[in-house]
């Protein structure tokens, strides 16, 4: 494999990283040409309710120079940090602060199904910002991390300067009717096994995972999926705690996530907000620019020839998207 255009199948990020749906930002693998990701400039842990999250942050010069610093949630639950160092570039004129939720990459993991809510995620937003002296703020989620940050908006914060909603889950049941519909469109062969699995309960069989390689390698990150900077000590993913909260694939919901709907709730966020998806992406464009709609200050931007892995696909254009929105509500 040549290392400088090091690609690899979503079947084989499956084997290696554990990754799994809502969990764009949990993209890792074991490469042994992968180039080093940037080192932190402090790092260490945050105390939550239930145990400690890890946290890092580049750009220090910058914390207080005017420019908001920018907080990024990754997706999962039970994603990491990792792939999100992609928006590392920010910090030239920006602090950029990454965490990893409980029970995710390498904070505490309790594995306490009690900790395992929404609340108790969105409650880390505070913990991180009291805890670097956060008083402004943008705050960046991708996929589930963009159900989180979309949550902590709602409750109208102190120094939320900018919302960027990367790629986000605001409904489960808008998510879930439009990957129902991606999936009429997948080959007949794959959606009969798919269904035959599904009614047999056998979505544990490799022929069963090698059927939903074909929707990630369509709309998760398409194929062949570019992370040949990711390197191979990026934190396994959480799948028990993915499993609870929302299901054995990208379009099925079994989880406690299963009635998740901001959608009632959207006009009480008052931020400037950014709501911005891939081409093909799970989160899909007419559910974002709907979102978008409902939203104060709410707008959309599409990352083309890209799925829910916008960042990793089509990294220059997602970060002069991020920047020209910063930019534009004065961040």
């Amino acid at each position: 494999m040549d290392g400088a255009k090091a690609m690899m199948t979503r079947r084989d990020m499956l084997r290696t990283a554990g990754s799994a749906a809502l969990c764009g930002s949990c993209l890792g693998v074991s490469m042994t040409n992968a180039v080093a990701l940037p080192d932190p400039e402090i790092a260490g842990y945050i105390p939550v309710d239930g145990g400690r999250i890890w946290y890092r942050v580049n750009g220090m010069q910058h914390m207080n120079n005017g420019k908001a610093p920018l907080l990024a949630l990754h997706g999962g639950p039970g994603g990491n940090h990792r792939s999100l160092l992609k928006m590392v570039p920010l910090a030239a004129e920006r602090a950029v602060i990454f965490y990893d939720q409980l029970d995710s990459g390498h904070s505490d993991r309790p594995n306490d199904p009690a900790n395992w809510t929404t609340e108790r995620f969105v409650s880390e937003i505070d913990a991180v910002r009291n805890f670097l002296g956060l008083d402004r703020v943008a705050l960046l989620g991708h996929s589930m991390g963009g159900g989180w940050a979309a949550s902590y908006a709602i409750g109208q914060p102190q120094g939320l300067e900018a919302l960027i909603l990367s790629s986000p889950l605001i409904s489960t049941p808008r998510w879930i009717a439009d990957n129902t519909k991606y999936r009429e469109k997948l080959p007949k062969k794959v959606r009969r096994v798919l269904d035959k699995h599904e009614a047999e309960g056998t979505i544990d069989s490799e022929a069963y995972k090698k059927a939903t390689d074909v929707f990630y390698d369509r709309h998760l990150c398409q194929s062949p999926c570019p992370v040949g900077d990711l390197r191979n000590d990026a934190p396994a993913f959480n799948e028990t705690l993915y499993r609870y909260m929302w299901g054995p694939t990208e379009f099925t919901a079994t989880g406690t996530l299963v009635d998740f709907d901001l959608t009632p709730d959207l006009s009480k966020s008052v931020a400037p907000t950014l709501f911005v998806c891939g081409e093909v992406d799970e989160a899909t464009p007419a559910a974002c620019i709907d979102f978008a709609a409902l939203t104060p200050n709410g707008r959309f931007e599409l990352i083309e020839d890209a799925a829910h892995a916008t960042y990793v696909e089509q990294p220059e254009d997602y970060l002069d998207t991020v920047e020209r929105f910063l930019t534009s509500v004065g961040v």
